[in-house]
């Protein structure tokens, strides 16, 4: 195998399992490939089709469109390397129109650190929204700082709160110099209630497709259910999360929320394992209003 081949194995090793490496050279737009949500992370990193959460932007910006008034998201993870990672977003709904914002830093500290700055704005009318996010992104390859700015193109058909179909392609442009790009990611997802989800009990699953520029298409599928009163509510997560090269990393993931004020506030847990390079534990937390 050569020197190449071995280190784009690598990358994609990083990838799937949502790690930033601290290594000299480190993939265009792994930043951007690992930053999901807590809530996905739980389901295998499913997020194009999962709706009303501020973290949709950094899967689907069209998903932002049924936040009904204001939604934040922080998100927090550390690996062994050193290396930490943080995240947050908010959204804010006025009629047809939603606008998002996210962040994501991932390194030792934050001067060396990659980063990754979104905006988006969404429109809805009826069932269907679409979206569009510009972000920017700064990345270490070969010990070289480069940046670049790209886009990505949203549609979501959410009916009602019982389904939802989301479409997304991410990272168009981002030309980093010397011809390289940040790797394109298309992603076509559906989601279904099996319940009522305004009621007590909480039944969800989530299946994607995945046909990133570089490397073979997958699928991840994502189940969600629980239970949640005007007082207090708990959910467990499971995923399945397929992968366009050899892994390391568990193909099953794993997640819970505990979810206060009558759903408003979510505590977030994902967790995944890996052979080689340990487990992964991902915190975060929602607030929607």
């Amino acid at each position: 195998m050569t020197r190449r081949r071995r280190e784009r194995l690598l990358v994609t090793i990083l990838c799937n399992v949502f790690i930033v490496s601290a290594l000299p050279a480190q993939s265009p737009g792994s930043l951007d490939t690992m930053v999901n949500s807590t809530r996905a992370s739980g389901m295998g990193g499913a997020g194009a089709a999962i709706v009303g959460d501020a973290g949709a932007i950094f899967a689907n910006p069209a998903g932002l469109a049924t936040i009904r008034h204001l939604a934040v998201e922080g998100m927090y993870e550390s690996y062994p390397s050193g290396v930490t990672l943080s995240a947050g977003a908010l959204a804010l709904r006025v009629g047809r129109f939603t606008w998002g914002a996210g962040a994501a830093a991932a390194g030792p500290n934050y001067s060396s650190a990659d980063l990754l700055g979104a905006s988006s704005l969404v429109f809805r009318t009826g069932l269907v929204a679409l979206g569009t996010t510009a972000k920017y992104v700064r990345e270490t390859i070969e010990g070289a700082r480069v940046d670049a700015w790209a886009g990505d193109a949203g549609l979501a058909i959410a009916v009602f709160d019982l389904m939802a179909l989301g479409v997304s392609v991410q990272d168009i442009g981002g030309d980093l110099g010397n011809g390289v790009h940040l790797p394109r990611r298309t992603r076509a997802g559906f989601t279904l209630n099996y319940v009522d989800p305004q009621g007590t009990l909480r039944l969800l699953t989530t299946v994607e497709g995945q046909w990133p520029s570089e490397g073979n298409a997958y699928v991840i599928a994502g189940l969600e259910g629980g239970a949640v009163t005007r007082a207090m509510g708990v959910l467990a997560r499971v995923g399945y999360a397929g992968h366009s090269a050899a892994t390391s990393a568990s193909p099953w993931t794993a997640g819970a929320s505990v979810e206060l004020g009558g759903g408003r506030l979510h505590l977030d847990y994902a967790y995944r394992a890996d052979d080689a390079l340990g487990a992964r534990h991902r915190l975060g937390l929602r607030w929607t209003t």
